[in-house]
């Protein structure tokens, strides 16, 4: 099967486009012939060797959520039966999506709604399930509450410009409720200042690339912050399918339903053939892509 690989850690060129042999499911797996295979910012970060909640062991398969069709099933595994449209997390850790057939956890398998396609449910687990997760279940977001979310593609704030704190406080009447803040080192002041009385902010991201130690101003941002009864949370789509499977699956599963009643909408796609996936890459670390980058393994 054609694949993604690689070797050493390092910038996009060290994405391989390979030939490697079919993985076979073992106990409790599924495999899944891959349609379409969602590029997320976390790839780029394993890819990079940065700080990251599960190992990466080389030579290793990028690749966190993707969606196709069951191809097999593994021992002891009763379904879904083999040609069910499905959507997944795959591997055991966020890894194997980036090739034609990838393994994923059986209990981590969803059938595609009705009326959805692989190229939209392919975003669906880890970009949908950290929205719905980060909103719901860390930051217990209220009816009537206001939310900023950092780096959304088409956002109405540019959080590189001068002012955009104010701008945020004078558009929530005060700050946001929740800040959802991905964009690392040097940002965080801003985010906490963007905060009303109470705010949660939670950190799902670090688009920086540049974790490092906290500066003298990001740590008096932190000590005021409860003054004013704000929390800080860190958060990880993973954590919630291995450690809180019951809350994930809930999440999801209402992900699911406000998908297909066509209450929240699929974000745009950008598709790329696999073999352009070190592309892919600089485009999101570049910042010059918008919405979903879907990889087709096929194409």
């Amino acid at each position: 099967m054609k694949a993604i690989q690689f070797d050493s850690f390092g910038p996009p060129e060290v994405l391989q486009y390979r030939h490697l042999p079919q993985p076979e499911p073992g106990p409790g797996q599924v495999r899944i012939r891959v349609e379409s295979a969602s590029v997320n910012y976390s790839d780029t970060m394993r890819r990079r060797n940065l700080p990251y909640p599960f190992p990466t062991p080389l030579p290793f398969v990028p690749g966190g959520e993707v969606a196709g069709a069951v191809h097999a099933l593994g021992p002891d595994v009763d379904g879904p039966p083999v040609g069910t449209p499905v959507f997944a997390l795959a591997g055991p850790d966020g890894s194997t999506g980036y090739a034609q057939y990838a393994l994923a956890e059986a209990a981590r398998v969803v059938p595609i709604p009705e009326g959805l396609g692989p190229d939209e449910a392919c975003g669906l687990v880890v970009a949908g399930g950290t929205a719905m997760l980060a909103l719901t279940a860390t930051a217990r977001l209220a009816p009537g509450e206001s939310v900023l979310v950092e780096g959304a593609g088409g956002a109405v704030v540019d959080y590189t410009a001068h002012g955009w704190v104010e701008e945020v406080r004078e558009l929530t009447g005060g700050g946001a409720d929740v800040v959802l803040h991905c964009s690392g080192a040097g940002l965080l002041p801003q985010a906490l200042s963007c905060l009303a009385p109470f705010g949660r902010l939670v950190v799902t991201g670090l688009a920086s690339g540049t974790p490092g130690a906290l500066s003298p101003q990001e740590q008096s941002a932190l000590l005021y912050a409860p003054a004013l009864g704000q929390s800080v949370h860190g958060f990880n789509v993973g954590a919630f399918f291995g450690l809180r499977p019951d809350v994930a699956g809930q999440a999801l599963g209402s992900l699911i339903g406000l998908v297909a009643q066509g209450t929240v909408k699929v974000p745009p796609r950008t598709m790329l053939p696999l073999s352009a996936a070190a592309v892919a890459h600089r485009d999101l670390e570049e910042r010059t892509s918008v919405g979903k980058i879907v990889l087709e393994p096929w194409a």
